[in-house]
């Protein structure tokens, strides 16, 4: 307990610190930042054939749905490109940014839409096991920042 200036006693600064060590904890679950050399040699084979031509901003290491999952950051053509790869190799997902204007006008007509009165400030193809499977924007609203997601021609996801 904490005593203020009055000498009364207070829980509430107590509260406050454990908050803030709770905080301070890094989730079990976060992204893990790791270096090229610790990528298993499947991965960093599927790493080298994804980043011809980029370059790669850094690697991670993460837990979706209780598996475990590499992810590589990379820039190419002047837009961000992100590849998540499997243990043992295997391409799961690339997240891609494109140009809005690029997208069918169905799917430009859908992600505004959605994204309301915000503005939409990037958007990313994702896909999954070789085929698009949606499209993501992120949008700015009101200061705050969220993200919607269509399918491959416009259509509302099920998720």
């Amino acid at each position: 307990m904490f005593r203020t200036q009055a000498g009364f006693r207070t829980q509430a600064g107590t509260l406050a610190l454990i908050v803030f060590a709770a905080l301070a904890v890094p989730s079990s679950a976060a992204e893990k930042k790791i270096t090229k050399s610790q990528l298993p040699a499947a991965v960093a084979k599927t790493a080298k054939q994804q980043s011809i031509g980029a370059t790669v901003l850094g690697y991670s290491q993460d837990r979706e749905n209780g598996q475990l999952e590499y992810e590589v950051q990379m820039t190419t053509g002047g837009h961000s490109k992100d590849v998540t790869i499997a243990p043992d190799g295997q391409l799961l997902e690339i997240e891609e940014q494109v140009k809005l204007t690029s997208l069918p006008l169905k799917v430009q007509a859908a992600l505004h839409r959605k994204a309301g009165k915000g503005t939409i400030t990037k958007v990313e193809s994702l896909v999954k096991h070789g085929a698009l499977v949606a499209y993501e924007a992120q949008v700015l609203n009101a200061g705050r920042h969220s993200e919607v997601q269509v399918g491959p021609g416009g259509e509302t996801l099920q998720h």
